[in-house]
């Protein structure tokens, strides 16, 4: 039985859970066994809206687990990503189609390109625009096959530039996005664009997030009789986005789609939280993997043309 949550209404039409499940598992061994557990404990317990990609290497599991837990395919949003090393001419399409075939849910609900940049094989940048990359996408539009296109960790800059020239407005941009990154301006300009925002990474990185530990967020889950993680999600969810938190365990997920109403001084207060204390605004997912060299992201993911401040994650 779904959960009676609220639903966005994306750009096309198209509405949405405000609360999915992401399967992305890090890479380790056993990932496809414990992503079909996750898809499946998250239908399970009321989640309609799965986030997977092809470079999670999950997509397998995550139709198998949508198979079968029995739960109507079209009651299911299903949100999957173009390969980084997949922008060149012709690869777009086959990546798409590789997708649906590993999932076999019959069509993709949304389809996001993953990152602004192209990576060759060896993960060094390609030269390869955007823009066509972009072309290639929409075209996907025509096979039926797809019903919405978005993109993921798009800054304004970016944005402005492949706004200029893009057919399709996509439906919505996936970044980072939590109380200590809350991205206000990115928000402000997607909102006028009609780009829905969502957040990956909803929580921080990990169960030892320090979101969940700090005293602001502690003190309104002890207030609301809900878990700092509810908190979080429920401020994501009331300030217009959605998100997509991962988790295996079946007690979290169900805690995790529950909502708390939170008022609206809750909100600006927990909005305001890198504010009153600027060390606090930062990146929970790459702080620390900042390469002196070159000002990279685990080494490859250049913050300058990203268009990244740097000093956020340091």
């Amino acid at each position: 039985m779904a959960f009676n949550i609220p639903t966005f209404t994306l750009n096309n039409g198209i509405k949405i859970p405000s609360i999915g499940v992401g399967t992305w598992m890090g890479g380790y061994e056993g990932v496809e066994e414990e992503a079909y557990r996750t898809t499946l404990l998250a239908l399970q317990s009321g989640y309609r809206y799965i986030d997977t990609a092809s470079g999670y290497n999950t997509e397998l599991a995550v139709g198998r687990a949508i198979r079968d837990s029995g739960v109507p395919r079209e009651e299911i949003i299903v949100q999957t990503k173009l390969s980084p090393k997949a922008h060149g001419p012709g690869q777009v399409k086959a990546n798409f189609e590789k997708s649906l075939e590993q999932l076999g849910t019959g069509w993709i609900d949304i389809y996001l390109m993953h990152t602004p940049f192209a990576w060759n094989e060896d993960w060094t940048l390609s030269d390869h625009p955007n823009k066509e990359t972009w072309s290639q996408m929409e075209a996907l539009l025509d096979t039926g096959k797809v019903k919405a296109l978005g993109i993921s960790n798009f800054a304004i800059p970016l944005l402005e530039d492949f706004l200029a020239s893009a057919k399709v407005v996509p439906v919505l941009n996936q970044v980072e996005l939590h109380p200590y990154l809350p991205s206000l301006e990115l928000k402000a300009f997607c909102e006028k664009k009609h780009i829905h925002l969502q957040a990956w990474t909803p929580l921080g990185k990990g169960g030892d997030s320090p979101l969940l530990k700090d005293d602001l967020i502690t003190s309104l889950a002890e207030k609301h009789s809900a878990t700092p993680a509810q908190i979080v999600l429920s401020w994501g969810v009331q300030r217009g986005t959605s998100v997509v938190p991962k988790s295996s365990n079946a007690d979290r997920l169900k805690q995790n789609i529950t909502l708390t109403a939170l008022t609206e001084e809750e909100l600006d207060a927990i909005t305001k939280i890198h504010i009153k204390d600027s060390k606090k605004h930062k990146s929970l997912f790459h702080a620390g993997t900042v390469t002196e060299k070159g000002g990279k992201i685990l080494g490859i993911m250049p913050l300058e043309k990203l268009a990244w401040d740097p000093a956020l994650y340091q």
